[in-house]
């Protein structure tokens, strides 16, 4: 071929095509020629088909389309997050359902995948009152949790289901099944946690520490408590990372229960010498005094006298209350104020003798068994002072109350466990008010000496003072300033003829650009 080019290493014109591979080649000294085999592919009715891939396949060696790809590869996805979250086929099955019936059947791809398969298997779980926290599902599928809980909100909207209620003791009887720090502990001990656990949430619930709160955080405490409360040791950092919980959460929910078990310590005899950093020791007997006033009959459950409208129990009580029967008796039971009995009123009652002797022989009873638990407290605090003997000894957890099985919510709120607390958010937002309210006539008084001193009588100081000198050194004064952010902001919204019940509450930004900075521009 004299007209073709020439070769790159003889330079003669003696190219030809190869009749297998399509290339061209020297015929003079045989070498093929690179670069100059490109065939153009010019479309036809179709289209352009490419030279190594066609238009509309998956690839080389494969007929999928790119839609039954997406949709294989999403079901290995969903196939992967329900095996390392141990679902059973049923529930597996529901998830697919469900994933399908959202997607139409296109399912998708893309980092939202895994959020929404994520979110998919929380609703079916809570669908079946299985009480697995959401942050162990986060920390399977790889995502933050506020971002989960979004698309669980999405799903279920979508689907317009309504999820039943958390239940804490379910996740605290799940939580301390499945944490490998208890895997170790023995069997009996481990019963004994579980209604001990049990026990403690469900006081919790009574308190409403759980009111408002994350579940998890109080299931913490609850179990770092009750493991040092049978000998084990056990760090809350190290249970916060097995639950996935904040640490700093978990130390605040584990000082609250200190402190409500403090609160309960109270009527013990030696209860003002207990503190939040002694109530370990002094736990078996808070716990022991608890359970005892759960099982008591509440004020509802007594037989009483419907016509004369009399509690009989109280009366008797009042009777024996006079004599030395209650020695010891005092400190647990809270003596209930009754009026004076007259003699026409114990004759209206018509009491026979067996139902006095009866109810005697039974408050006989709880008083001596009463007094057993003052000598062993009293006992036990000698022995705790010298050091010789550990509260692991001393059998005094009994499990017979109610409490360490699961009640309802009302059923619990109807039981004594020694403490009636208010919830503590309540009691936080309470005292802020009252912090604030305290702002407010400062401030009142601060702009009224200004505008009106002649109407202000001023005491030593009078609480109106900005500032103050302090004595640092010989020659150095530093100046103490009474005054912080709020008050100056609380300062120009009086100025501003804001309503003070608004103030009050404690919403400064939404005031100040509903009162301070629109009316600049106006």
């Amino acid at each position: 071929m004299e007209g073709s080019r020439p070769c790159k290493i003889c330079g003669s014109r003696t190219l030809e095509s190869d009749y297998d591979t399509g290339s061209l080649v020297c015929s003079s000294c045989g070498v093929v020629q690179d670069f100059e085999n490109y065939q153009a592919q010019l479309g036809g009715i179709s289209g352009p088909t490419g030279t190594y891939i066609r238009v509309g396949t998956a690839g080389s060696g494969t007929n999928y389309s790119y839609k039954e790809t997406k949709i294989y590869k999403a079901q290995k996805l969903i196939e992967d997050l329900l095996f390392r979250l141990e679902f059973s086929p049923a529930m597996s099955s529901e998830v697919k359902a469900m994933v399908e019936r959202i997607t139409e059947g296109e399912y998708g791809q893309g980092d939202w995948l895994p959020i929404f398969i994520g979110a998919c298997a929380y609703v079916v779980m809570r669908k079946n009152n299985d009480t697995v926290p959401i942050t162990q599902v986060a920390a399977v599928v790889g995502c933050n949790v506020h971002e989960l809980g979004r698309m669980v909100g999405r799903v279920v909207e979508f689907l317009g289901l309504k999820l039943p209620e958390f239940d804490v003791v379910d996740a605290y009887k799940r939580a301390i099944k499945t944490c490998p720090s208890f895997i170790d502990v023995s069997r009996d001990k481990f019963k004994t946690m579980l209604r001990q656990g049990v026990f403690l949430v469900q006081c919790l619930v009574k308190w409403f520490v759980t009111t408002g709160r994350r579940p998890l955080p109080v299931v913490a405490a609850v179990m770092v408590f009750v493991a040092q409360l049978n000998g084990i040791d056990m760090r809350i950092g190290d249970l916060a990372n097995e639950l996935h919980v904040a640490v700093s959460t978990c130390r605040l929910r584990y000082k609250e229960l200190l402190e409500r078990l403090v609160e309960v310590a109270q009527a013990l005899p030696w209860g003002k010498d207990i503190t939040v950093k002694n109530v370990m020791k002094n736990a078996p007997f808070v716990i022991q005094y608890m359970e005892m006033k759960s099982m008591c009959k509440g004020a509802k459950e007594r037989n009483s006298l419907e016509i004369v409208g009399v509690d009989m129990d109280v009366l008797v009580d009042d009777c024996l209350r006079r004599d030395d029967y209650t020695d010891g008796h005092s400190h647990y039971l809270e003596a209930e104020q009754s009026p004076g009995w007259s003699v026409e009123d114990l004759e209206k009652l018509k009491i026979s003798h067996e139902c006095l002797s009866a109810i005697y022989s039974k408050y006989v009873d709880e008083v001596s068994e009463n007094q057993s638990i003052v000598e062993s407290g009293v006992n036990s605090r000698r022995i705790r002072k010298g050091g010789d003997e550990s509260h692991t000894s001393f059998e005094w957890w009994k499990g017979n109350s109610d409490m360490s099985k699961k009640l309802f919510l009302k059923q619990i709120l109807d039981k004594d466990v020694g403490l009636d607390a208010m919830p503590p958010s309540f009691v936080n937002g309470r005292l802020a008010c009252q912090k604030r309210r305290a702002k407010i006539e400062a401030a009142k008084l601060r702009i009224k000496t200004i505008m009106k001193p002649w109407d202000v009588v001023l005491s030593d100081g009078g609480g109106l003072s900005l500032s103050k000198c302090v004595n640092v050194g010989k020659k150095r004064r530093k100046m103490q300033v009474d005054m912080d952010w709020e008050d100056f902001v609380i300062e120009t919204l009086l100025l501003h003829k804001v309503n003070e019940e608004e103030i009050e509450k404690g919403y400064y930004n939404t005031l100040l650009d509903l009162h301070v900075f629109d009316s600049w521009g106006m």
